[in-house]
């Protein structure tokens, strides 16, 4: 009886480890399969300077979404604006989007304390508006615009229309 008990728990270890390690591999390989936007070798504030030349003559607001490549929220936020129909048309039609990286590679600390100098307090990602002049309109953390285990496109597109221009 002993052994019969002990086998089954044994049994039943095995299979939450499976089921953990599965669950894992899985989130790792969502997060390889994802588009990585952020590039540490990029002169940010010249990438930005370019971008407010651009809004200006097309009467657009910027964004710049703070992060990095290591972020997986990063990720998922990158491919939510990508394939959600109706956050992707009102960026377009408002907006200029830049990835401002920051990683062990390139933390980018001058961009960020023009920009965001209180920046550090938030998690990752989040936005950085700018007007087509370069002045910051908004400082926004991503973590209300989530739901689940992804974001939410009400949420999303009201932050959206509370900045554009």
């Amino acid at each position: 009886m002993k052994n019969y008990i002990f086998s089954l728990l044994f049994i039943g270890f095995l299979f939450n480890s499976i089921d953990v390690t599965a669950q894992k591999n899985s989130a790792v390989s969502e997060k390889k399969s994802l588009e990585k936007p952020y590039n540490p070798n990029d002169n940010a504030q010249q990438k930005i300077d370019a971008l407010l030349k651009q809004a200006k003559k097309e009467k657009k607001n910027v964004i710049l979404q703070a992060g990095g490549n290591w972020c997986g929220w990063c990720l998922l936020f990158n491919d939510f604006i990508k394939t959600n129909v109706k956050v992707k048309k009102e960026l377009q039609s408002n907006f200029l989007y830049y990835h401002l990286n920051f990683s062990k590679e390139n933390k980018n600390e001058a961009v960020f304390k023009k920009y965001a100098p209180n920046g550090d307090k938030l998690g990752y990602p989040f936005f950085i508006v700018l007007n087509s002049s370069g002045k910051v309109l908004k400082v926004q953390e991503s973590g209300n615009l989530e739901e689940g285990k992804g974001y939410n496109e009400t949420k999303v597109i009201n932050f959206l229309k509370s900045v554009k221009p």
